[in-house]
């Protein structure tokens, strides 16, 4: 087999139908949100407030993760009950988070017409958009998102990450690897706690794929009305959130 067609084998396939930037209608000062993004289904959803009275949200330090076998119990409690925990002493810099959140706004606030290269093509999910649209009745989030398929190289779209500007290109291609390294000391946890010997976890995430997806929320004159991102599961072995 070709590596082309290698390439073709082994990328994910997903399709999602073009819509319109939320950024953009947000700019026109509408009063009244478009009936798609209506979510007749809000007023269900739980709200809460700092005054609630509920579980935190385990707190996992990754230094202390890698030589205490309290810190491991921790996180292996939080892994099988929880899904998810908050990572702190990751060893990814500081300086480097607040970069990629910088100039990933400045990326947002580009002109219109600076964008439009990087708007999602039809069949695609990478680009600007949103994604797991399927149907032109479907109610939409209030946000856009650009996402992009980062690691390995070969899953990277000529006509996206190369023309991405500079510096947030040089930025997001660090960001990659240090999100690559901890997502692989992550996985070395779990099989500690999983008391498994093997490097089994780490070989079949080895050369696995690795999207980010950067979004943005405007601001809404009816936010009671709409849902910025639609609750849902992920499709993928690990997910970090900056």
């Amino acid at each position: 087999m070709s590596g082309e067609a290698m390439e073709e084998a082994v990328r994910p396939k997903w399709n999602s139908l073009l819509v319109p930037s939320v950024q953009e209608l947000a700019k026109k000062e509408i009063i009244e949100i478009p009936d798609r993004y209506v979510c007749p289904d809000q007023q269900q959803w739980i709200t809460v407030s700092e005054s609630d009275d509920l579980p935190e949200i385990p707190v996992i330090d990754m230094q202390r993760l890698i030589t205490d076998s309290d810190e491991l119990a921790k996180f292996h409690l939080a892994c099988k009950h929880w899904g998810f925990f908050q990572l702190v002493n990751h060893g990814v810099g500081s300086w480097l988070v607040e970069k990629v959140k910088k100039e990933t706004e400045e990326f947002f606030n580009m002109g219109t017409s600076e964008k439009k290269r990087f708007w999602q093509r039809e069949g695609d999910i990478e680009g600007f958009g949103q994604i797991h649209v399927v149907s032109e009745d479907q109610k939409l989030d209030w946000g856009d998102l650009f996402y992009i398929a980062t690691r390995p190289l070969h899953f990277r779209k000529p006509h996206l990450f190369p023309y991405l500007p500079l510096p947030f290109r040089e930025t997001i291609e660090l960001y990659s690897v240090e999100m690559n390294n901890l997502a692989m000391a992550i996985l070395e946890q779990m099989e500690k706690a999983l008391k498994t010997e093997s490097m089994e976890m780490r070989e079949l995430f080895k050369e696995g794929g690795q999207g980010m997806r950067m979004n943005y929320y405007p601001p809404c004159p009816q936010p009671k009305k709409v849902i910025g991102l639609t609750p849902h599961s992920d499709s993928v072995g690990l997910t970090i959130l900056l």
